[in-house]
């Protein structure tokens, strides 16, 4: 430990920090759940955005953070069988969001310990089970999570967002240009049109750029 001298702690008081980059950027999104948390014992948090923006690293970072439970939506993406034309032309529906609100939302609102059942896309089978306790914070991070049937269960909406050139790296370093371009010619396109149908960043108290 370094001791500073009183005319050092007089010159630069109240007070300084020192703190990774990383969360500087998030620094809205602590403080908005900090205050939140003031108020309401048990708050449940949702992120929403693009793919690629960071939402998953958000959602880490808070359960780095604050020890909180971290479920993603795409443990409830559509099995192959109900991924009918009919039902992906509907803005946000590829997500199975009889099974989350079921499996997930209904627990959360009556706070109680619960559990689910991935979905493992790349495996076209459901994984192991996942507790998820009771606790002061829950956060959910994915897109779709908040689709209007879903978005009144939180009490704290955040959107991610970053450069479209950021996002495109990303998912190229994620897994290689096929998995660009099946993003960028069917992911995507359903994303978009979730996001302008449902009206999804003009709901969200907290904005952020991850680029």
């Amino acid at each position: 430990m370094v001791s500073h001298s009183t005319r050092f702690r007089q010159k630069y008081h109240p007070a300084y920090r020192v703190v990774f980059l990383h969360y500087v950027n998030v620094l809205p999104v602590l403080s908005a759940i900090d205050r939140a948390m003031e108020n309401q014992p048990r708050l449940r948090v949702a992120i929403d955005g693009p793919c690629a923006s960071g939402k998953s690293t958000l959602g880490k970072t808070l359960q780095e953070i604050y020890g909180c439970p971290l479920i993603h939506m795409d443990d409830f993406f559509l099995r192959p069988e109900q991924r009918t034309p009919e039902r992906l032309a509907q803005p946000g529906a590829n997500v199975d969001y009889a099974r989350f609100a079921k499996e997930v939302l209904t627990p959360l609102l009556t706070d109680r310990t619960f559990s689910y059942r991935p979905w493992m896309c790349q495996h076209s089978r459901f994984g192991a089970e996942i507790a998820v306790p009771s606790a002061p914070l829950t956060v959910v991070e994915g897109s779709y999570s908040l689709h209007p049937d879903l978005r009144d269960a939180y009490h704290l909406r955040i959107w991610v967002e970053a450069r479209p050139e950021v996002r495109r790296q990303r998912l190229l370093e994620r897994g290689g240009p096929k998995c660009l371009d099946r993003f960028e010619q069917l992911w995507i396109p359903l994303e978009n049109h979730y996001f302008t149908a449902c009206g999804v960043a003009d709901i969200c108290h907290v904005h952020l750029d991850l680029s």
